[in-house]
């Protein structure tokens, strides 16, 4: 089939390579001039003078993304060149924290759990217990279920050194008001998956060199079209085609962000059958009731700035934002140079970055001067609970893929990719086949498989 990739993201470039691996003829519509979408790479002078690239946010994978790393393996990329690996670690500047062991999983997150630094037997004994608890529950529980209200048995260091931190981390939502549900799944595909599955896998590279620039290859060497700087505002139904930017395609699969889908949709729809109209008016409406969270990223640096270890946990407050810092000089980037990450940053860049430099300052004892602030307004979708997320099928022969549709995961590198595997899979010679997208949309099933 003749298939149009909308959008050039992660979710787009895995179902452009999934598809033409299925033997479609695909072409990528790309809006700007660079791939990557939300999770590319920039061009940064540093205060020496020094032009690098560095990522648009700091990004980090675990083991349990098999997707991914199935997905840069086929496109090329080894994963253990591009990565560093090392157990799950959550330890501050004075050592604190939590680190799990070497073993096979759930052995390593036990022996975390039993080592953790400034831990006392009560608090190691309550996240035991939770822990044994959530999975004799299969890491189900009440859909309604906040991440705070899940955990409300922990102690209260519990849930500030490792529940909060890895909340905010993985969904992007604060735990008061994350979704257990997702949460929970989460937990149990790094701490219950196969061994390495909780292992952070953190880039030594910039993030166009794990994928994006990979997949673009592989595409190109597999007879796949890429169009970069090429906006498509509608698609116009044909019959059972599609026209992109007046081509005909049998399927055309929406990539980009969930609000640029949306509007693109809306034009769409007054051409459309009555029934795909009112598919897509009930899609975009789902779309349109989403709210999404920032994530800011502050790169900082001083020629002799270094950390204990490449990534450390912060003490987060309201005046001290960032959740996390990444010596990027461990990570094959200049020494010296450090990446605050703030999610759900509340705010404006220029605050953020003043705040994030005096907590540098306090706690780690560094002086550093700022390099490039950049805040992501719309990074993710706020992970809350009984979240209703859009239908990956809007019409037939219509699809969306991206780390907001429906599925398991909260707005991660790996939800994306997932979402564009299983969207390339869905694409379907036989209309007569799709799925009732109304019900598709609500279906409790959909929303937290």
């Amino acid at each position: 089939m003749r298939v149009a990739v909308v959008g050039a993201g992660w979710a787009g470039l895995a179902a452009a390579v999934k598809a033409t691996q299925a033997g479609h003829r695909v072409t990528v519509f790309e809006a700007s001039r660079n791939v990557g979408g939300r999770a590319r790479a920039l061009p940064v002078t540093l205060p020496d003078g020094r032009a690098v690239m560095l990522d648009n946010g700091q990004h980090i994978l675990i083991g349990a993304y098999t997707e991914t790393l199935q997905l840069m393996r086929l496109v090329g990329v080894d994963p253990k060149q591009v990565l560093l690996e090392r157990p799950m670690t959550l330890q501050f500047a004075d050592g604190t924290g939590i680190r799990f062991g070497n073993g096979p999983a759930p052995l390593d997150a036990l022996q975390g759990m039993l080592t953790a630094r400034g831990w006392r037997w009560a608090d190691k004994s309550s996240l035991l217990g939770a822990t044994l608890r959530w999975r004799r529950e299969a890491f189900s529980c009440d859909v309604g279920l906040t991440v705070a209200a899940l955990c409300q048995t922990l102690t209260a260091r519990v849930r500030a050194d490792l529940i909060e931190p890895l909340c905010v981390s993985a969904l992007n939502t604060p735990a008061d008001q994350a979704s257990a549900t997702v949460f929970l799944r989460v937990l149990r595909d790094a701490l219950f998956g196969a061994n390495g599955s909780s292992h952070l896998l953190l880039p030594r590279a910039s993030l166009n060199v794990l994928l994006p620039d990979a997949a673009l290859r592989w595409l190109t060497h597999n007879g796949g079209t890429l169009h970069l700087a090429s906006r498509v505002t509608a698609v116009m139904q044909s019959g059972d085609q599609w026209l992109v930017n007046g081509t005909p395609f049998d399927s055309a699969v929406f990539a980009c962000s969930a609000r640029n889908t949306a509007q693109a949709l809306m034009q769409s729809a007054p051409a459309a059958t009555p029934e795909i109209a009112k598919n897509i008016m009930a899609w975009t409406a789902v779309v349109n009731a989403l709210r999404f969270e920032a994530i800011t990223t502050v790169y900082a640096r001083s020629p002799t700035a270094t950390l204990p270890q490449p990534m450390l946990a912060l003490r987060s407050s309201a005046d001290a934002p960032a959740q996390f810092v990444f010596d990027r000089g461990q990570l094959g980037g200049p020494a010296g140079l450090l990446a605050f990450v703030v999610s759900a940053s509340p705010g404006e860049g220029a605050r953020l970055q003043t705040q994030v430099l005096a907590q540098a300052r306090a706690q780690l004892s560094l002086h550093l001067q700022a390099v490039q602030t950049v805040v992501e307004k719309q990074a993710t979708f706020a992970c809350t609970p009984v979240l209703v997320r859009p239908a990956m099928q809007i019409a037939p022969r219509l699809l969306a893929c991206g780390d907001y549709v429906a599925g398991p995961y909260p707005a991660t590198l790996e939800g994306a990719v997932r979402s564009g595997v299983a969207a390339a899979a869905a694409i379907d010679p036989n209309p007569s086949s799709s799925t009732d997208v109304n019900h598709a949309m609500v279906h409790p099933r959909m929303i937290h498989p």
